[in-house]
Parts: C-alpha cells; structure tokens; sequence
C-alpha cells in the first residue's frame, strides 16, 4: 500500500464525523444490529459486533443504547430488519465512489442514493463498475512513540500474519486480509501497543488527483453521501480528499 498516509484521511472524516455525533449514534446502532443479527449477540465471537461495538464506544455512544441495539438484531428485542446494500458510481471528474448502506427500505435508499449522485455531478453506477478498483483490506493504526522500536513493531505485524505495513512519521499502518483482522489487532493489542484504529476498508487500487474545483464538487458529493441516514460509510479513489 504504497502513498500517502491513509489515516490522514480517516483522521479528516473522524473530525466531519465529531460534529454530527446524533446521527452517528443512528448508523453505529444499525451496524451493531446487523452484526448482531448475523453473527450473534457475543462480540468476542462476533469480529463484526466487536468491532462495531468499539466504534459506538469511541464516539461515547452510551452503553445501554449498545445493549438495546445488540438485543435488537439478535431477536430479544423488536426492532426494524436492515438489510445491506453497496452502490458504486463515478463521482466528479471520473472519481470512482462505493457507498455502504443498511435500510429498511431498498427502493427509498436507491432513489435518495441516485438523487445525490445526480445532483452532485455524479453518476450511479451498476454492481461492480468500479469496485474492482479496491480492496476490502483489514487496516490498524499504532500510534509510536520516541521509546518504541518503530522496526520491532512492524515485524511482529508481519510475523502475526500482516500483508503489508508503512511507518508515518509517528504512525504505523498495517494491513491484512479481513479475516486475519483479529488476530493480528490482538497479538499486537496484547503487546501493550498504543492502536488508535482497527477496522475492514476498501481501499483503491491507484488514486487520482483532482483539481482544486474539481476537489471541491467531489467534497459536497461525499459529504451529501455521508449524511445521508442510510449511508454507513463512503469510499472513494480521490488521494487529495
């Protein structure tokens, strides 16, 4: 995974994500039902529910909203049935954009998903137009310190089963394949290891670079994206947004 730092941009959707922290609440609860509804209700059985779990706990989600959403996709509860759904489409200047979405309505969420693309310059695409420009890819952040040993770290990722590892200044990323996500988080974790971001992503083959208009009409497509209710997360090539 050659380029720049890819937590430079999750830090930059993080701080987006600060502001808006009710309808965060909303989509960190749909994601912890789904988890639980697919793989159970124990999140250290459930690699899903774990990690959508720590993700509700970083935004200070409050634990009995946690609960009820487990309770809810497990069946104890009754609650709204979320299925999953993926769009991909091109954003501006040929920028190549997957969305993530769990609705309870597909048709709802298609029509508001085609409406932004079509409003923002976009264009929506079929399955499978630009996903085979990424890679789903298991991905932790440790952030280092002068004390650490910054090439001891990033063996031990690769020894535990890690396909590829970059050091940023004071910040290691790391890279699996999805399914070896837990095991190398935990060995690393159990080190003692100071990991600020462990989660799956799809990252882009190659990404572009796009003009400072260009860069700026692609920003208001993902940010109508982002807000969206039924959008859960939102994935693009642009290497400068």
């Amino acid at each position: 995974m050659s380029g720049h730092s890819k937590w430079n941009n999750i830090k930059n959707k993080k701080g987006k994500e600060d502001a808006k922290r009710a309808q965060e609440f909303t989509k960190i609860a749909k994601y912890i039902m789904v988890a639980a509804k697919n793989g159970g209700s124990n999140p250290e059985f459930n690699p899903s529910l774990k990690t959508a779990v720590e993700k509700a706990k970083a935004i200070n989600m409050p634990n009995d909203n946690i609960e009820r959403a487990i309770k809810k996709g497990a069946g104890e509860l009754e609650g709204v049935n979320y299925e999953e759904i993926t769009y991909e489409g091109y954003g501006v200047a040929g920028a190549a954009i997957i969305a993530h979405c769990l609705t309870d309505n597909r048709n709802r969420t298609a029509a508001d998903v085609r409406h932004i693309f079509d409003k923002h310059g976009g264009n929506l695409g079929t399955t499978g137009s630009v996903g085979y420009m990424f890679n789903m890819l298991g991905y932790i952040v440790v952030e280092t310190s002068e004390n650490d040993d910054v090439d001891d770290i990033m063996m031990r990722a690769i020894e535990l089963g890690a396909s590829d590892v970059t050091n940023d200044e004071n910040i290691v990323e790391i890279f699996t394949d999805p399914k070896d996500l837990e095991t190398v988080y935990s060995g690393l974790n159990n080190a003692g290891l100071n990991i600020i971001e462990h989660d799956t992503s799809y990252f882009a083959d190659n990404e572009i670079t796009l003009s400072d208009e260009d860069l700026a009409k692609m920003e208001r497509l993902v940010d109508a994206l982002e807000e969206n209710d039924d959008v859960q997360e939102v994935y693009h090539n642009v290497e400068n947004l």
